[in-house]
Formats: structure tokens, C-alpha cells, sequence
């Protein structure tokens, strides 16, 4: 295996693991592991009978830092695998400023600054309580936990416009309430932020009870907001129930009528066979299609008449099981008026049966990545066996 067959091998395990992929799936189980134990240790550690075990602890906890450690070197060295065409510096870049990577450097690097600045040793071991935010990246592994992220994606306006009204209530409340009871007892209702704390224990139904009326008129608003309050923590808590529901209703569909295909790509190099060829003439399989021609930095849809020049990147798509419907490429160009309009790639509602391939915009294509945003005159390219409206068959 050459150098960069090698790095590719070592980001596929690093990555989610597919069923087949024992070395992958057994890292994904390690890495979860030490997560948990690493997790474990530091709240074990808190306890009065830890104390006869703090040199495992520090062992065990040496241990998997240096274990993140390796883990976030192997995945600034294979970045260029995770953003492609865009360069190794630029992607390891792009990694290292991405939410998981922030998340990757902060789970260990806080172990290492006591040996560059002792003094700050106490400080700095206050900031290792960020390796806890390792638990998000179990969320990659388990599609039941990313359907709270998507339930909480899809009802996001819902639920901002539910906390703006429960905002407003709350300020509403608060400067009501000090009117009524500051002059009654001037030290428990300073000030409006004294009646904001009451409102939010109010409204909120936790109700401390450090804080109360003693005026007539403010128990009787209080037990007005009481209601209120019920009402306010039920909407958000409707909306996602709501969400929930409409999300596993949408998976169930997807595993009845979903379709399962996979890609391939293809290095052509000047002494492939393929190499100076169309696509009509490459001996391919019945189940095997051409998806995507890559070529520099750009993306061609390909036609039968498309030549294969050195340096492409041919993506070949197979359709596992049998279909009758077969699949469709469709063309999408989009208007203002269209809901998919401002959206990420990731947020659309698309089911298995609709695989977005490439996006033109201004003349140039490209094959989107989930945070890729759609703008009005993009053309979209999908596979799909849905009827799409205002969209055109094109010829594969």
C-alpha cells in the first residue's frame, strides 16, 4: 500500500464504522469507551473513597488523554479525506476550527498546560471539565440520539417564538410584580431583577419560596402567572412531543420504502482503460451507474456522451436489492418562493429515495456537503424515485 492508500485506511477506521469494518467498528467501541471511563473517573474522583485509588485514576485518566491525543493527530492527518478538494492545510484547518475538533483539542489539551505553566496548574484542571462535552460525538453513533437534534432542527422556529412569549411574560411579570410588592417589603423586592427571579421560579413551576407576596394584590397576580406558567412550559414541551412523533413517524416510512444505494470513486489515471472514453462505452454492470464526474474542482453530470479525461474522479453508484421503479435523475432549479430556499443540505426533508448529487450555481458545480446553504437559481441535481415538481428528467 502506498503512503496515501495508508492515511485512507486510517481514516476510514477512525471514522463511523461500517458493519463490515471490524478494525473501525472495534475503534468507534474503544473510543466510546474511554469517554465513559474517562468520564467516570472524574466524577469517582470527587468522592471521599477514591482516595486510596488516585494513582490508578491518574494512571487510567494519563492514559486515554494520551489516547485523544493520538486520536486528534490521525484526524488533522486524514482531514484532506474528510473535506475533499480542498487541500491538506486548509482541511486540516477546517477541521481543527469545526465544532468536534474544538471539542477534540479542549478533551486533552488542558492535561498538558501544567507542564508549561505550573503556576496556573489548579486553573487549568478546573478547565478539563470540557472532556465532558465528548459525549456529543456518541451522538454520531447512534441514529436514535440524532433524532433529538433533528426534531430540535426541524421545530427550531417553534420553539425560539415559544421562549420570546415566555421572555415577555417574564419581564411583564417582573416589573408588574415589583410595582405591587417593593413598597410592602422594599428588601426582598429591590429591584425589577429581584421580581424577574420570582417570575422565572413562578413561571417555570419551580417555586423556591425565598421570594413571595404578601400583599393582596400580588398573591392574587401571583396565582394568576401560577396558571400562566403551567400553560407557557406546556407549549415547548407540545412542540417537541409533536416533533418526536412527526420524526419516527418519517423514519418508520423510510425503513418501509427506503433505497439503500452506495457510492464508489474512481481514480483515473493516464493508463487507465477507461481513460479517453465516454461513459456509454465503460463495461459497467447492469447495477452499477455512473453518479458523479469529478474534474479539478468542479462537478460534470454525467451524460453518455461525457469523455473521461486523466485526473477525474469517477463516481460510480450501486443500488443494492431489487426495483422495479429504478432510478431517475432529475434536474431542480430553484425559486425564490421554493421551501428548500435558505436551507442546509442537512435540513432538508429529504427521504432516502432523493439523493442530492451536485448543486450548480453561476455556471460552476460542486457536490455539497450537509452545511452547504441552497440560494435561489441553484440547479439541483438528484437521484430520485419521487415526483419532484417543476424538475426535469435528465439522461444518464
Amino acid at each position: 500500500m502506498t503512503l496515501r492508500q495508508r492515511k485512507k485506511r486510517i481514516f476510514d477506521i477512525i471514522q463511523i464504522g461500517k458493519r463490515d469494518d471490524w478494525p473501525s467498528r472495534l475503534f468507534d467501541l474503544a473510543l466510546i469507551f474511554m469517554i465513559l471511563l474517562n468520564l467516570f473517573i472524574a466524577i469517582f474522583a470527587t468522592f471521599e473513597v477514591s482516595k486510596p485509588y488516585h494513582g490508578l485514576i491518574a494512571r487510567i485518566d494519563q492514559v486515554t488523554v494520551y489516547a485523544f491525543t493520538a486520536e486528534y493527530l490521525l484526524r488533522v492527518w486524514t482531514a484532506e479525506f474528510l473535506y475533499p478538494g480542498t487541500g491538506k492545510l486548509r482541511a486540516s484547518l477546517r477541521y481543527m476550527t469545526s465544532f468536534n475538533g474544538i471539542v477534540d483539542l479542549l478533551s486533552f489539551f488542558p492535561y498538558y498546560l501544567p507542564v508549561f505553566l505550573p503556576q496556573g496548574a489548579v486553573a487549568f484542571r478546573m478547565f478539563r471539565v470540557v472532556r465532558i462535552l465528548r459525549l456529543f460525538q456518541i451522538n454520531a453513533y447512534y441514529d436514535a440520539l440524532n433524532v433529538i437534534g433533528a426534531v430540535l432542527r426541524s421545530k427550531r422556529d417553534q420553539l425560539l417564538s415559544s421562549i420570546f412569549i415566555i421572555l415577555v411574560l417574564m419581564t411583564a411579570s417582573s416589573l408588574i410584580m415589583y410595582g405591587l410588592e417593593h413598597q410592602a417589603q422594599p428588601e426582598v423586592f429591590q429591584n425589577a431583577f429581584s421580581g424577574m427571579w420570582w417570575a422565572v421560579s413562578t413561571l417555570l413551576t419551580v417555586g423556591y419560596g425565598d421570594i413571595y407576596p404578601v400583599t393582596m394584590a400580588g398573591r392574587v397576580f401571583g396565582m394568576i402567572l401560577t396558571f400562566l406558567g403551567v400553560g407557557m412550559v406546556a407549549i415547548p414541551t407540545g412542540i417537541l412531543s409533536a416533533g418526536f412523533v412527526e420524526q419516527y413517524h418519517r423514519l418508520e416510512q423510510l425503513e418501509a420504502t427506503g433505497l439503500d444505494v452506495r457510492f464508489v470513486r474512481l481514480e483515473l489515471g493516464p493508463d487507465h482503460p477507461w481513460t479517453g472514453k465516454a461513459l456509454r462505452e465503460l463495461p459497467l454492470p447492469p447495477d452499477l451507474f455512473p453518479a458523479i464526474v469529478q474534474r479539478g474542482d468542479g462537478a460534470l453530470t454525467p451524460r453518455p456522451d461525457t469523455v473521461l479525461q486523466p485526473g477525474d474522479n469517477l463516481v460510480l453508484g450501486s443500488q443494492t436489492g431489487q426495483d422495479e421503479l429504478g432510478i431517475d435523475l432529475k434536474r431542480v432549479v430553484l425559486r425564490k418562493k421554493n421551501p428548500w430556499v435558505g436551507q442546509r443540505v442537512r435540513d432538508l426533508d429529504l427521504s432516502r429515495r432523493s439523493l442530492i448529487v451536485t448543486v450548480t450555481r453561476d455556471g460552476h458545480s460542486q457536490v455539497p456537503d450537509g452545511g452547504f446553504r441552497l440560494q435561489p437559481g441553484d440547479a439541483v441535481l438528484l437521484y430520485t424515485k419521487k415526483y419532484v415538481r417543476n424538475s426535469k428528467d435528465v439522461s444518464v
